[in-house]
């Protein structure tokens, strides 16, 4: 599964979907274990005043300072999960997605120690936890998620494992990369 991912992102570069947005990046951590590899995911605090309790990857704004998108979601994976830098094998990326808070987010693919210790940032996240990739190539487990938004419903693709919610620009990307690496040619329709 491990070669599979490495050849779909290998070498990869996108451009901003917006340029004239602000930048954020985040690292889709994978873990380097051989028979069962899973994506790292993390879950935001419940206090938080944007994004309050999503699933989500690591990573964050660009700051001033960093030199490049890659080094942001480095540096908020580091933040966030405690995870070292030096400890990420960047792959690649798959391509930009912009939120709905209107932000270009780049995305980075990065291979990690299975057994490297990750602790979530108390003041910004309530868990970290990981998810088998085999989980994410059964099409039964995509379902359907809306809600409210700026006055109308928006519905995305989710995924439900153990008690968590993972939706939108999350489960977009979780899709892309399964169907990049995979050919899985899983898909997502509203009905």
């Amino acid at each position: 599964m491990l070669n599979k991912i490495r050849i779909a992102v290998a070498g990869q570069s996108y451009p901003a979907k917006n340029p004239e947005l602000p930048h954020s990046a985040i690292l889709i951590p994978v873990t380097d274990s051989k028979k069962m590899p899973e994506l790292v995911l993390t879950k935001r605090s419940d206090l938080l005043s944007r994004h309050a309790g999503e699933v989500c990857f690591p990573g964050g704004k660009w700051e001033e300072g960093d030199p490049s998108l890659e080094y942001t979601a480095l540096r908020e994976a580091e933040e966030e999960v405690a995870l070292p830098r030096s400890s990420v094998e960047i792959l690649g990326q798959i391509p930009s997605v912009v939120s709905r808070s209107g932000l270009n987010v780049m995305a980075y693919v990065g291979i990690i120690d299975s057994e490297v210790e990750l602790r979530p940032n108390p003041g910004e996240l309530d868990s970290v936890f990981k998810v088998p990739l085999e989980y994410f190539l059964e099409g039964k487990n995509i379902q359907a998620y809306s809600i409210q938004y700026n006055g109308g419903a928006i519905t995305t693709p989710s995924y439900r494992y153990n008690g968590n919610v993972i939706w939108g620009l999350t489960a977009y990307m979780i899709l892309d990369l399964m169907n990049r690496a995979f050919d899985a040619k899983l898909s997502f329709t509203v009905k």
